[in-house]
């Protein structure tokens, strides 16, 4: 009896002990469609996005990175809440967001005018941490990766995203056009899009026949029928660092196109293609930056990057390119020797925009995968670089 007292006790302290170990950060923010609340903002840099589990990210007092807490990132098998790429396919996320707006970036604002930003899902677009189109940048941050992650994961573990213009679009005749921000929202009256795609805009209907509203009184509406229209919706990260396909890899992807073709799947593998030798469309260059095999990946430590990047700088609505960018990575392993794994390399690396691009770090689980992933993020910063 004494002897299970004992062991009773200490699950209970083992189970303390693990609580104070990880501290959950719970809100979310849709940074595209609204402000952050100071609430929200974590140690006046970040918000988080995607999933608001407990185990998605928290702070973690047991792996410290210069002696602060890091951010401990973790997905679980049944976690993907998004629709993938391909059909039926699935993909999960857990990160934070360096760029977000807050509410003082639309002091003098009109209520109407941010409306609008909403309707656009452009809200973020006034905020911080924007790295400008053509412009050069030098970033810093770090993973600690455990020893019993999966070399079958597939995820990306820190990204810079761009930052499409949401009032590009393209008619139901094919005519691609900048609309004005009160045009758009008036399209919006009619047409719903779901990622790139318009569709008919239809009324929610309750078992009376009454108009539904959600929680803040607004008029609910699901999407019908696509009908033609297409907007700028993105695509690819320009630049990413993950795992897949059991390597560690980095992977820069440029499209010049003015209105992204969302069918355009150019995207190079580790699996399948070698370093520095981009995969080419049309319009599209994915290129694998560098890789390494996953086993080879330095565990249990902290391994910090300094990335520096000269954005590609593209022609707009000529859909050219007028000077190819510029990647250059260093790696440095806690435990061991610093590695200069892309030198100075002359890639594409950029979306064709009038916006720039902003970084996240995280989970971003894709291909359908459901492998169970954690591991820790530190470190961030990002520095202009003027010529």
């Amino acid at each position: 009896m004494k002897k299970l007292a004992i062991l009773l006790l200490m699950a209970i302290c083992l189970k303390s002990v693990a609580q104070e170990r990880l501290v959950p950060i719970m809100e979310r923010v849709n940074v595209q469609a609204d402000t952050a609340l100071t609430s929200q903002v974590v140690d006046g840099e970040w918000v988080c996005v995607g999933v608001a589990r407990e185990h998605a990210v928290s702070y973690d007092n047991s792996v410290l990175y210069k002696g602060k807490p890091s951010y401990r990132f973790e997905l679980k098998d049944e976690d993907n809440t998004l629709e993938g790429y391909s059909k039926g396919s699935t993909k999960g996320r857990a990160e934070m967001s360096y760029c977000y707006a807050v509410s003082a970036d639309y002091a003098g604002v009109s209520s109407e005018d941010y409306r609008k930003q909403q309707i656009l899902k452009t809200v973020y677009h006034a905020g911080k941490g924007i790295c400008e189109q053509g412009s050069s940048y030098t970033y810093k941050f770090a993973v600690y990766v455990p020893s019993d992650l999966s070399s079958d994961v597939n995820t990306i573990f820190a990204q810079w995203h761009g930052m499409p213009s949401r009032t590009l679009v393209q008619t139901p005749e094919g005519v691609i056009k900048t609309l004005t921000v009160d045009e758009f929202v008036a399209l919006s009256d009619t047409v719903m899009f779901k990622k790139n795609i318009g569709h008919v805009k239809v009324p929610v209907m309750d078992k009376k026949g009454n108009h539904k509203r959600n929680k803040a009184g607004e008029l609910q509406y699901k999407a019908g029928e696509p009908n033609g229209w297409l907007v700028e919706q993105g695509g690819f990260p320009p630049l990413a660092f993950g795992f897949s396909d059991g390597y560690f890899y980095i992977k820069s992807n440029s499209d010049r196109r003015w209105l992204t073709d969302k069918a355009d799947r150019c995207n190079a593998s580790p699996k399948r293609h070698k370093v520095l030798v981009p995969v080419t469309s049309e319009y599209k260059a994915s290129t694998i930056a560098y890789m390494m095999p996953f086993d080879r990946f330095p565990k249990d430590c902290w391994v910090e990057f300094v990335v520096e990047i000269d954005w590609t700088v593209y022609g707009g609505e000529k859909e050219t390119v007028l000077k190819p960018g510029r990647l250059d990575v260093v790696m440095h392993p806690e435990n061991g020797r610093s590695e200069h794994i892309v030198d100075n390399a002359q890639i594409l690396i950029g979306r064709n925009d009038d916006y720039g691009y902003y970084f996240k770090f995280g989970i971003y689980r894709v291909g359908n995968s459901t492998v169970p992933v954690s591991y820790n993020l530190a470190g961030y910063s990002q520095v202009k670089r003027s010529f």
